[in-house]
């Protein structure tokens, strides 16, 4: 079969599943599947082929560069050459002086805080309500989800519906259900610079790949959480308004940092515990009896269990496997330790295509570990939503899932 008919095959088969999911199967859901596949289409036609956007995300990722440098230079000035600065002794094997923790985990800081700095500026949030503007008109979505949608290609699915917390309690479940997956098919833009920088050795370009595949997955998302929880015929909540509580300047680099902070020791934590789980899942597994001549590891598990989809997605059957894995450690770990698996397997494991492919199905927060952060976020604006909330917070990690997945079909469409 064609790559780009394989993606095509993809594509139906996800918005088929989502209305098999459905709460209500609606005969009419095939309008709502249109729009978001070509509202996908067209936002990755525009990003990935016209030359003078694909020169801004050329820019962008050689602003991703700049600031992997200045935190270096301030890694660097803190904790010498643990950050990259150059070592007192002679190093016999300075491959092993990359160390994650000092190198790249304090991009999240300097991001943070310069996030904080641009939404007391007034800056992103001028751009995330004009993109919001389009997703109302384009999917008839009320102002409160339109914003909050939009957020979430640059700040995280806590943060987003933060941004409109006094409208949250007021959703409809629909919506609500369209909040909660954005969320899930999105990453962060603390995150995402982390992710580029990890990347970039692999995917040329990561850090303009993540941005488009967060941008591209958000009407997938729309339109995936309309399918599978349907509107009734309520009135959308139409305000939103993006607030700070930054008194100037310097107030906004401290807040942003102290954030920054909490996130950088939460995925120092996250890393520690869950790759030792994965090692001790692995002991376990290798008490079994060997299967195809190997021992049982989680990971071949994944890779059998998500090769079907990684194939689906437009990913050839020889590398179907390998990105079974990934897909599957980013679904029941996250996605950073699926990035960093990427970005560590030999230059021939996965081809050309197959790894910009998993570069946009991996860029979202649908895991079980974000589940918990999602619900915890939400229930705390709302807790009167809270039942509603927890109910539909598992069904968000596979709506999220679809939708990042359909956006990797998409691009092994025009990719």
């Amino acid at each position: 079969m064609l790559p780009v008919l394989q993606s095509v095959l993809g594509l139906v088969v996800i918005f088929a599943l989502a209305w098999s999911l459905s709460e209500r199967r609606r005969f009419d859901a095939w309008r709502v599947a249109a729009l978001g596949i070509a509202a996908q289409i067209v936002i990755a036609l525009l990003v990935l082929k016209v030359p003078v956007l694909r020169a801004a995300f050329a820019y962008l990722n050689d602003g991703v560069l700049a600031l992997q440098a200045a935190t270096e230079a301030g890694g660097s000035f803190v904790f010498g050459y643990l950050a990259g600065a150059p070592a007192p002794f002679e190093t016999t094997q300075p491959a092993n002086n990359f160390i994650l923790a000092f190198r790249v985990l304090p991009l999240v800081m300097v991001i943070g805080a310069l996030t904080a700095v641009l939404t007391y500026w007034r800056i992103l949030p001028a751009l995330v309500r004009a993109i919001a503007v389009v997703i109302r008109r384009v999917f008839n979505v009320g102002g409160a989800v339109g914003l909050s949608a939009a957020a979430n290609i640059f700040i995280g699915m806590v943060e987003a519906p933060l941004l409109v917390q006094a409208y949250v309690p007021k959703l409809s479940r629909s919506e609500l259900f369209i909040v909660m997956t954005t969320g899930m098919a999105t990453i962060a833009g603390t995150v995402l610079v982390v992710y580029a920088a990890i990347l970039e050795p692999a995917v040329p370009g990561a850090a303009g790949h993540l941005l488009t595949a967060s941008v591209i997955s958000v009407p997938a998302a729309i339109a995936i959480a309309r399918i599978m929880v349907p509107a009734e015929n309520e009135e959308p909540v139409e305000d939103g308004e993006i607030e700070t509580e930054s008194r100037s300047t310097m107030d906004a680099i401290t807040r942003g940092t102290a954030t920054g902070l909490e996130l950088y020791l939460r995925i120092i934590a996250m890393l520690i515990v869950l790759v030792a789980l994965v090692h001790l899942a692995n002991a376990i597994l290798s008490l079994l009896p060997d299967i195809g001549g190997a021992a049982l590891s989680l990971e071949r598990m994944l890779g059998w269990l998500m090769a079907p989809a990684a194939w689906l997605i437009g990913i050839p059957w020889a590398d179907a496997m390998t990105a079974g894995q990934l897909l599957g450690v980013k679904t029941v770990l996250n996605e950073f330790i699926a990035y960093l698996n990427m970005a560590s397997l030999p230059q021939d494991a996965l081809g050309d295509r197959s790894r910009l492919i998993l570069t946009y199905a991996l860029c979202g927060f649908a895991n079980f570990g974000s589940l918990g952060i999602m619900v915890g976020g939400l229930t705390a604006i709302a807790p009167t939503r809270r039942d509603e909330i927890v109910a539909l917070g598992p069904r968000t990690i596979v709506s999220g899932t679809l939708a990042t997945l359909s956006t990797g079909a998409v691009v092994g469409i025009v990719g």
